[in-house]
């Protein structure tokens, strides 16, 4: 018997004897053996919890705490969904929705997974490169910003950090468990880091608002059709462009409960726990591990995690007016809104005499004239609007944590969040390059489809500010139309008596299930919807059409085979 087999083996006969001795020593147990929830974690704590969390806090406060947390429970529960039928069955999803649902969706599923594994790598590296230049090592952004020299040697040093441990994951039972060793300590970092920066706060004279923090997680949908209260004195001065500014800031807290709704776990998290879990050995003795390591491994540290950056998110900038953004016209987000303002008013007011909309040196100039000559209550509101990056937020908590302090302490977070986030692309597309060419996801193929994904991300730090919206829009658009289409799968699957035979849920227990994953598959239907309008119209309404026409022909011209029953 292999050292692998004789693991799991002894794992299975360890799970048993706990349950047997009772709930304590069943969660003793589980804590030891838990490791794909920790995978899925790792990848939620990228950039995009990041930026989102730290948006939620700008435009909200402590008030939205909720979204991202609900967001969470729902996707935790389809991913659960998951976990059960492959520990049921022991199938490989692919190939299961391929024979038993629809290869269309299958096929899908698993492009969906590769676009996000390419494109989304390349933010991670810049969003590291970028904590290493300006929070760690800022002598690197002197003059102007890092070389291209200084980036290229970051991203090859980060390449090869990631490939190794990757290449730990490659060597069977041992190397799995270092491998989710390494990812639970960097999970660690990401949090802790954050965690103790709010800790620093709390303790200063100022201290927090921990009734207001606790009555974030309370959920409050009113926050879809009307603004943050904080925002009532600024909107009461702007006068007749009150509605104006009312309908952009409840569109901003609309976009980012949606967002979180549609990405708190994105496609490819659902295509790495299955495949995780079948590289584990795990079978259907494990499937109470799985609910249980997906509801520590995963919610805590991601709950945690962008908590605290919620929290000093909105400790300095909701309703906070910066003098300095209203007095510098120089910020691009900060022109944009100003911009939308002014042809809110008059909207050929960036058009020549003859009509024709401006260009270049002539249109920046007209901008800015235009801009300054906004009243001051217009100003103020743009600056309240403006996103802010993890650099910012370091600045601004420089006064509060000491310049050293803010810097590091975020650096270290933001590069955990972007490094391991890049581990676990890089071993998804492994998965999903061995699945697509029906390979077991092992040895050299998955090694290499993992490098692969890699590579392409080092070009992140060169290319990403002026790509990420031919890139971003279209492969996110893709994701969003297809989270839900897995989630559907997955529920069908489960569902799905020739394929779970005797592993099905029965009676209360099924209805029960059948009621949260309703619940997950509208609430990403509903963000996928509204990001797919906001980023595409109609095209990307129409793309969903077609897809469901072309489905729908592929099953009955190859209609699903049937499962024999467990």
């Amino acid at each position: 018997m292999s050292d692998q087999n004789t693991t799991i083996e002894s794992n299975r006969k360890a799970i048993i004897t706990a349950k047997e001795k009772g709930t304590l020593a069943t969660l003793k147990t589980y804590t030891k053996l838990s490791g794909p929830g920790w995978l899925q974690s790792a990848i939620t704590l990228g950039g995009g919890s990041l930026s989102g969390a730290l948006y939620l806090g700008v435009i909200a406060g402590f008030s939205l705490l909720w979204v991202q947390a609900l967001a969470m429970i729902l996707g935790i529960v389809m991913l659960s969904a998951i976990s059960w039928f492959t520990l049921s069955t022991g199938k490989r999803p692919f190939r299961a929705i391929n024979d038993h649902i629809n290869p269309v969706l299958g096929w899908s599923w698993a492009i969906a997974t590769l676009m996000a594994n390419l494109v989304w790598c390349m933010p991670q590296f810049a969003l590291s490169t970028a904590a290493i230049t300006q929070n760690l090592i800022p002598s690197l952004s002197a003059d102007g910003g890092p070389t291209d020299g200084a980036k290229a040697i970051i991203v090859l040093v980060i390449f090869a950090v990631c490939g190794t441990i990757i290449f730990f994951y490659e060597k069977g039972s041992k190397g799995v468990q270092i491998f989710e060793i390494i990812l639970k300590v960097m999970v660690a970092i990401v949090v802790l880091s954050f965690f103790g920066t709010v800790v620093k706060m709390a303790t200063t004279e100022q201290g927090l608002d921990w009734g207001g923090i606790f009555s974030g997680f309370i959920p409050d949908f009113n926050y879809l059709t009307k603004p943050s209260p904080t925002f009532a004195p600024f909107l009461e001065a702007t006068g007749e462009f009150n509605q104006f500014w009312n309908d952009k800031i409840v569109k901003s807290q609309r976009d980012i409960m949606i967002t979180a709704a549609a990405t708190a776990v994105g496609i490819n998290m659902t295509f790495l726990l299955p495949y995780s879990m079948l590289k584990k050995g795990w079978s259907k003795e494990f499937r109470g591990l799985a609910v249980f390591d997906l509801s520590t491994g995963l919610f805590i540290p991601y709950i945690v995690a962008t908590t605290c950056v919620v929290i000093c998110s909105a400790s300095q900038f909701h309703g906070n007016l910066r003098t300095d953004m209203v007095e510098n016209f120089g910020n691009k987000t900060y022109m944009g809104i100003l911009k939308s303002r002014i042809l809110q008013e008059d909207p050929k007011a960036l058009s020549d005499q003859e009509g024709v909309a401006l260009a270049g040196d002539a249109l920046a100039e007209k901008h800015l004239e235009l801009a300054k000559s906004l009243p001051k209550a217009d100003l103020e509101m743009a600056a309240l609007l403006v996103k802010r990056d993890a650099n910012n937020l370091a600045i601004a908590l420089s006064p509060l944590t000491g310049e050293a302090f803010a810097n590091k302490i975020f650096g270290i977070g933001v590069l955990g969040m972007g490094v391991s986030t890049i581990i676990i692309l890089m071993l998804i597309n492994g998965f999903t390059i061995c699945e697509m060419l029906n390979l077991k996801p092992e040895g050299k193929p998955h090694l290499y489809g993992a490098l692969v994904v890699g590579l392409v991300g080092m070009s992140g730090p060169f290319i990403w500010s002026k790509a990420s919206t031919e890139l971003a829009i279209p492969t996110s658009t893709f994701g969003f139309v297809l989270l839900p289409v897995a989630f559907i799968t997955f529920a069908l699957l489960v569902n799905h008596k020739g394929l779970m035979g005797n592993n099905m849920p029965k009676g209360p227990t099924r209805l029960a299930w059948n009621i949260l994953m309703g619940i997950a598959v509208a609430y990403a239907s509903l963000g996928s919807v509204f990001k797919i309008w906001d980023q595409t119209k109609w095209k990307g309404i129409l793309f969903v059409i077609l897809l469901v026409i072309i489905g729908f022909v592929v099953h009955i011209i190859r209609p699903p085979k049937k499962a024999d029953q467990n």
